[in-house]
């Protein structure tokens, strides 16, 4: 019977959360297996923001830099390879790939993001990350002043339109229907200068991603250059549901401040874990996670060892 290989830890997902954690565990010297499918969310985006070092770089110039400097050490090997089952229990856990591999590991770490599912607006897909955008602490900068559109309705609409009223004063909720705002936020919302529209939105018209109008389903044409939307999503990856990982009531899988999951061994960290879906928050957690398991795999060295 072949011999499986063991490693220390097994990272599902090789972005920037993944990748992250990889080189704090490298760094402490332990056998480290990244797998990865290549489909990072941000893969339409031309630019990243707000990362120290990294501002303005393409997502795919960032990862690729990181892949090169993690993979200078030793300890950690790269797999072009999908985690397609998982089992077993803290310090002993069995992963299968998509090849048909199958290894074995002391700890498991998820960084594998969400899937954004589009609405079905022509132009919508082809413009997310570039024009049709989710945050302005990401965006807003570049869009500042211009015309821009919301799709959102309701409460959640008054605090998000408050918000990205910061970046710009020509600013119109498109509620996509009718709007359920109170006579109240109806109020507020003239106050602030910012236009309702209830006619449902046909199309996003754009040139490579970058809009130019919006259509409306009686074919008038809004002039827009940017527009946020938080679509709904989904995990990219089950196997965490199938191991017992704890989800919260949108999807999000639950973590700790230090990353843990609510399964023993088992961790998680970047956009599968948190609303707050950047560059940078997805390093801090995957350093997090790293260090932290680092701990728990040398109590149980030490136990080990007596």
């Amino acid at each position: 019977m072949e011999k499986q290989e063991q490693f220390d830890v097994v990272i599902v997902g090789g972005s920037y959360a993944g990748l992250s954690a990889a080189m704090a565990l490298g760094r402490a010297i332990r056998r480290v297996l990244v797998l990865d499918t290549g489909k990072p969310c941000n893969h339409q985006t031309p630019h990243s923001h707000n990362f120290l070092t990294q501002d303005g770089s393409t997502p795919a110039a960032i990862a690729a830099q990181a892949k090169a400097q993690v993979l200078a050490y030793p300890t950690v090997q790269f797999r072009s390879e999908a985690a397609v089952a998982a089992s077993g229990e803290d310090n002993h856990f069995t992963i299968t790939t998509d090849s048909g591999t199958t290894v074995l590991a002391r700890k498991l770490l998820f960084a594998t993001g969400v899937r954004d599912l589009m609405p079905a607006i022509p132009g919508f897909a082809e413009s997310w990350g570039i024009s049709v955008i989710h945050c302005p602490y990401c965006h807003g900068y570049e869009y500042r002043g211009q015309p821009t559109g919301m799709l959102t309705n309701g409460p959640v609409a008054m605090e998000w339109s408050q918000l990205i009223r910061n970046w710009t004063d020509q600013l119109t909720i498109f509620t996509n229907g009718e709007a359920s705002f109170s006579p109240e936020q109806r109020a507020q919302l003239v106050a602030r200068q910012i236009a309702v529209e209830e006619t449902p939105v046909q199309e996003i018209i754009h040139q490579n991603g970058y809009l130019t109008h919006i259509r409306l389903a009686d074919d008038r044409q809004v002039p827009l250059t940017a527009f946020y939307a938080r679509p709904e999503f989904e995990q990219h990856c089950a196997l965490p549901s199938l191991l017992g990982c704890d989800h919260n009531e949108v999807g999000r899988i639950v973590v700790d401040a230090m990353q843990k999951t609510s399964v023993p061994g088992i961790y998680a960290a970047g956009d599968a874990t948190t609303m707050m879906r950047t560059v940078s928050i997805a390093v801090a957690g995957g350093t997090t996670a790293g260090a932290l398991i680092n701990h728990e795999l040398l109590a149980t060295d030490v136990v080990t060892t007596m």
